[in-house]
Order: C-alpha cells, then sequence, then structure tokens
C-alpha cells in the first residue's frame, strides 16, 4: 500500500472513530459527605445523608462528555437531633417507605468562565423529577480529585413538609458536597 492509498484509508476512518470517553473516578465514602442546610427557627439546621453512591464519568478537559448519576438513601438523613431524624422518613416529608431514595443524574456539565463547574441536572425526590444546577469547584491532583459545591432546592416542589410554614422550616435547601475520588 502506498503513502497515499494509507493516507486516504486514514481519513476515511477518522471521522467514524469512536469519541474518547470520559474518566471513571471512584467516590471515597470515607472522605466524602452529602449535606443539607435548611433555616429552622432562625437558626440554620445541618444534616447529612449517611448512605449513598455515585457513578462519576468526568474528564475535567471535555465536561460535556460527563455522566454523574447518584443515588441517596433518604432514610439516612440525619441531622442529629432526634425531633427533626424522627421526622424526616415521615410521609410528611421523605415518606421512606414508599420512596427509599432519592436521585441526582447529569449529562450536562460546563466550565464556567471563573474556573467553576455547573452542572444542569435532575433530582428526583418523592417521584418528583426537577430540574436542578449543581455548582462545583474541582481541584486534580494526579489521580485524586476534590470536589465542593452546592445546589438550592425548594422543599415544596417536591412535597417535604408541604403543610410546614416558612417561618417554621425555610423553603429553600442548600445541598452541600464534599467529595474526594480516586480515578
Amino acid at each position: 500500500m502506498n503513502i497515499k492509498t494509507l493516507a486516504a484509508v486514514f481519513a476515511l476512518a477518522v471521522p467514524f472513530a469512536s469519541p474518547a470517553m470520559a474518566e471513571t473516578w471512584t467516590v471515597d465514602r470515607d472522605n466524602s459527605t452529602l449535606g443539607f442546610e435548611v433555616l429552622q427557627g432562625g437558626k440554620t439546621l445541618t444534616g447529612e445523608f449517611e448512605s449513598w453512591t455515585a457513578s462519576i464519568d468526568f474528564d475535567p478537559e471535555k465536561p460535556d462528555d460527563a455522566l454523574i448519576t447518584a443515588e441517596i438513601d433518604t432514610a439516612s438523613a440525619a441531622t442529629g437531633k432526634a425531633q427533626y431524624d424522627g421526622m424526616l422518613p415521615s410521609a410528611d416529608w421523605f415518606a421512606v417507605d414508599e420512596f427509599a431514595s432519592a436521585e441526582f443524574t447529569t449529562d450536562n456539565v460546563m466550565l464556567l468562565d471563573d474556573g467553576r463547574y455547573k452542572a444542569d441536572g435532575l433530582l428526583t425526590i418523592k417521584a418528583i423529577t426537577l430540574p436542578i444546577e449543581l455548582e462545583f469547584t474541582l481541584d486534580i491532583d494526579g489521580d485524586s480529585a476534590h470536589a465542593i459545591g452546592t445546589a438550592t432546592l425548594q422543599r415544596k416542589d417536591y412535597d417535604l413538609g408541604p403543610a410546614v410554614n416558612a417561618d417554621t422550616v425555610g423553603e429553600t435547601v442548600t445541598v452541600t458536597l464534599d467529595l474526594t475520588a480516586t480515578r
């Protein structure tokens, strides 16, 4: 085969080559947290989900190829305050007997001008799926990554405490993420 024929074959083959896959990251659950904050009685109530999993396929050089999913065990929500922890699994809040998990998924991640990232995703709680934005910073050192991010949601949009007034429990909930992962 002469060089012209080889070049022609290569030129025809390149458009059909499969795209590069995003890098797969494994979450270090011992060094990662998924939490929430909400105003309660004029003070910030913080909590954490003690059980959750995440699948992260992400290349910071090609964020638009990302696929990130998380499944959160809603029964694992804990604030460290018995009164609230006893209410969270109830039908008025997470209804864990009927809806054991919440899910987040995104395949739309973009790098923002200030070096942060934004993931436009979908969050499902109690079978209600709504769009949500997760903004995060990302520091990569070799094969280790550290992401810190937040997303906000309106709790009543997800039927969380629908009868509870905003002056008792705020309607805006901030979801917090502090995640360490390796590739």
